[in-house]
Formats: C-alpha cells, sequence, structure tokens
C-alpha cells in the first residue's frame, strides 16, 4: 500500500469547517461546564486556572479556524492539526484531573473518530497512534483524582490495564467502523455519479436524432439558396471552365449536403415511431441482434411463454439495464446463452441463463453492490469491480423490477432473473 493510496490522496475526502468548529465549541463549552461544576459546586480541589488556560488556548486556536481559515472544506493538512490540538488539550486536562481514572479519560477517542469519518486512513492511524501513546503516558503521570485525600486511593493495576485495553478497543472498533462507513459512502456516491452519467449519455443519445432532424429541416432552406445561386453564377460565368468546375462542385456538394440531411431526418421520423412503445419480445430481439454482430456465440430467446405480449414504453434505464445483464452472460458463456421471456397475468419473467462458470460463491450474496471483486481465479481475469451490476441492477430497480441471482441448473452457468408485475411495467414503470 503506497501514500497515495494510505491517504486516498486521489479522492476528494474532507471535512466541513463548520461542522468542526461546531464539534470544537460544543467540547470547549462541556470542558468548562465539567472543571467549573467539580471546582465550585462540589468544592473538589484541583488546578483549575491552568485547566482553563488550556481550554483557553482550544477557544483560540478554534476561533483562528472560525474566521483565520477561509476554505469550508478542510482536506487532511488542515484538518488533521486541530483535531490533533484537541487530542493534546483533552489529554493535558486528563493530566491534571485523574489521568485514565478520570471518568471523562474515554473522551481520548473522538479525534480519532472524526479523522476516520471523514479524512484518510493515514491521518486516521497517525492520530490512533498517537492517542494510544497520549493514553499509556497519562495512565502513569497524573495529577490526583480531584477531591480530599482522593491522592491515598489505590487502584490495582489490573483494573488501571483493563481501563486501558477497553479504551484502546474502543479506538480501534470505531476507527475501523469510520473507515469502513466512510469508505462504502464513497464507493456508494462514485457508483450512483457513474450511474447518472450513464442515463445522462443514454438520454443524450436518444435526443440526437431529434436534434440532427431540426437541424435538417432549419438547413433545408440555406442549402436550396446556395444551390439556387450557384446555378445562376454558372450561367452568368458562361464559358469560363475553370470557374464552371468550381461552380459544378459547389452545387454537388450542396445536394449531397440536402441528402444526408433528408436521410437524417427521414430516419428520425421512423425512430420516434420506434421509441414511442413496443413490445418487451421486440426490444429483446433488438438487443439480442445488436449483440450477434459482435459475437459469434449462440444466443437463443425463447418466448413461447409469453402471454401477455403487452406494449411498454421504451426507457433508457430499461435498455441499458438489460443489455448490461445479456451483455455479461454473453461476455462470460463458453458457448451458448438462452433467454427466456414468460408472462401471464400476475408476472413478467426475463430469465438470462448461459454455460459459463457461474456466480462465485464468494459473492453471489453482494451482487448489486458496487465496487466488490471474487477470488475466484476463473472469473478475475474477465471480470470488474461489480460496477456494471450494479448500474443495471439500480436502473431496472427504477423501473419497478426485481432482480434474483441464482445457478442455472440447465446450462450450468449463471443465471439472472428480472420480473416485474404487469402493471409495473406497462407505462415504463
Amino acid at each position: 500500500m503506497n501514500l497515495s493510496t494510505l491517504f486516498r490522496t486521489k479522492e476528494n475526502l474532507s471535512l466541513d469547517k463548520n461542522t468542526l468548529t461546531i464539534l470544537r465549541y460544543i467540547a470547549t463549552i462541556g470542558q468548562i461546564l465539567a472543571i467549573s461544576i467539580v471546582f465550585y459546586y462540589l468544592n473538589l480541589p484541583f488546578p483549575i486556572i491552568e485547566s482553563y488556560l488550556i481550554i483557553s488556548l482550544g477557544l483560540a486556536t478554534n476561533l483562528y479556524l472560525q474566521f483565520g481559515i477561509k476554505i469550508n472544506q478542510l482536506k487532511d493538512f488542515y484538518a488533521a492539526p486541530f483535531l490533533l490540538i484537541d487530542l493534546l488539550q483533552l489529554s493535558a486536562l486528563l493530566y491534571l484531573t485523574g489521568g485514565i481514572f478520570n471518568p471523562f479519560s474515554f473522551l481520548l477517542i473522538i479525534p480519532a473518530i472524526v479523522s476516520s469519518t471523514f479524512l484518510s486512513m493515514g491521518t486516521t492511524i497517525i492520530l490512533g497512534l498517537i492517542t494510544s501513546l497520549l493514553l499509556l503516558t497519562i495512565s502513569f503521570f497524573y495529577l490526583p483524582l480531584p477531591g480530599e485525600d482522593m491522592n491515598l486511593l489505590h487502584f490495582p493495576n489490573f483494573y488501571k490495564i483493563g481501563i486501558i485495553i477497553s479504551i484502546l478497543i474502543g479506538l480501534i472498533f470505531l476507527s475501523y467502523f469510520g473507515i469502513r462507513f466512510s469508505g462504502e459512502k464513497k464507493k456508494t456516491e462514485e457508483a450512483f455519479k457513474k450511474l447518472q452519467e450513464v442515463i445522462y449519455k443514454e438520454y443524450e443519445l436518444e435526443s440526437l436524432g431529434g436534434q440532427a432532424a431540426a437541424a435538417a429541416h432549419s438547413l433545408g432552406t440555406p442549402l436550396a439558396t446556395i444551390a439556387v445561386v450557384a446555378k445562376e453564377l454558372k450561367k452568368e460565368i458562361g464559358d469560363n471552365e475553370e470557374l464552371s468546375k468550381d461552380i459544378d462542385l459547389l452545387i454537388s456538394q450542396s445536394k449531397r449536403c440536402s441528402e444526408i440531411l433528408r436521410r437524417i431526418s427521414k430516419k428520425q421520423i421512423e425512430e420516434d415511431k420506434f421509441f414511442s412503445s413496443t413490445k418487451l419480445e421486440n426490444l429483446l430481439e433488438e438487443i439480442i441482434n445488436s449483440f450477434k454482430e459482435t459475437s459469434s456465440k449462440e444466443i437463443t430467446l425463447v418466448s413461447d411463454g409469453d402471454r401477455n405480449k403487452i406494449d411498454i414504453q421504451r426507457s433508457a434505464e430499461m435498455i441499458y439495464g438489460l443489455r448490461n445483464f445479456i451483455g455479461n452472460a454473453i461476455k462470460f458463456s463458453k458457448s451458448k446463452v438462452n433467454i427466456f421471456l414468460i408472462s401471464d397475468d400476475k408476472e413478467i419473467k426475463i430469465v438470462v441463463n448461459d454455460d459459463g462458470p457461474g456466480f462465485p460463491r464468494d459473492i453471489i450474496d453482494k451482487l448489486g453492490e458496487p465496487y466488490i471483486k471474487s477470488r475466484s481465479l476463473e472469473l478475475n481475469s474477465n471480470s470488474g469491480l461489480g460496477l456494471g451490476t450494479f448500474l443495471g441492477k439500480t436502473l431496472l430497480e427504477r423501473q419497478n423490477a426485481k432482480l434474483l441471482f441464482k445457478e442455472d441448473k440447465n446450462l450450468g452457468g449463471a443465471s439472472v432473473v428480472i420480473s416485474w408485475p404487469p402493471k409495473n411495467i406497462l407505462l415504463n414503470g
């Protein structure tokens, strides 16, 4: 693991300045209340002046953070020093008030927890190590707990060791949880960002034909004018062969442009009718035919069980989702892919089976999550990180589909079952 991975320099990790400022103000107020109540209300003596000075230093750094730092999103370089200051400040307060035996000693783990949630793993590890070192320090070097004759109080060593271990376990557990939580959140956000990009591209391609038709309509008149003017110029030129050739070229190219735009416009009209609605069987045939052009594998569509024969509204989500799972089946199959379309009054189902190696057992329960990797050597050379499956599954689920991943008993490979209630697929979900 290199430093760029450990500190995740390529990722957009940051801690909101307002969030950190508010957290530090809360901590400052809590510290002032705690030492004031103990000293003035409970009348338990301890170095109160030194404690106030330590808290004042923390407050000064927070004022600088709020008014002196102009950026709103704090990267590791800016956020980590303030978390380290909080750690040192709290350790100093604990040193003055009983060390590890102070009931608030568990708060030492908070800076590392904040770092694990918002900052990089490297920063969290550094803060965790410093926290552990400070924890051990105040376990052996500290002033007595506030109160009369509290310096006579003796704690067995095993009790002290138990406190140290419990705080360290809490530090490790919560830091690990924060790292995993923020990592999973980041992966999901990236996956959904790619999902939005896919949808945007699909709709952009869908609208491209309409834009071409509008261009054909708009450019028709200027091109006709160019052709008329060019013919008139040819008459005026007369016997000048060199200029006549240039004029003929201009006329031929403007005519060619008109033909191209006419074909684009005609194609768009045909596609508009096709895009309005289609039968699910026709949509599957269209997708399968597009793969047959580039694959020599046997792809069979069986639609004998399609009783409904209903029309559905075409959508970019539906097309991309189905193409993704059919494409995966073709990619991993040895030679054969069977696609079944089954429907009745209660359910519409598409089953995609292949004769490939099937779904790895170590990730079959995680399929549909982004950024997963199987340990299977047979699949690793040909598989990605599960992002395509995540995109396809998410897009189809947005169309009210339910997906099931299992093994196919007939071909011996993978089987993907996609199903809808009929009422949820009639009008694009």
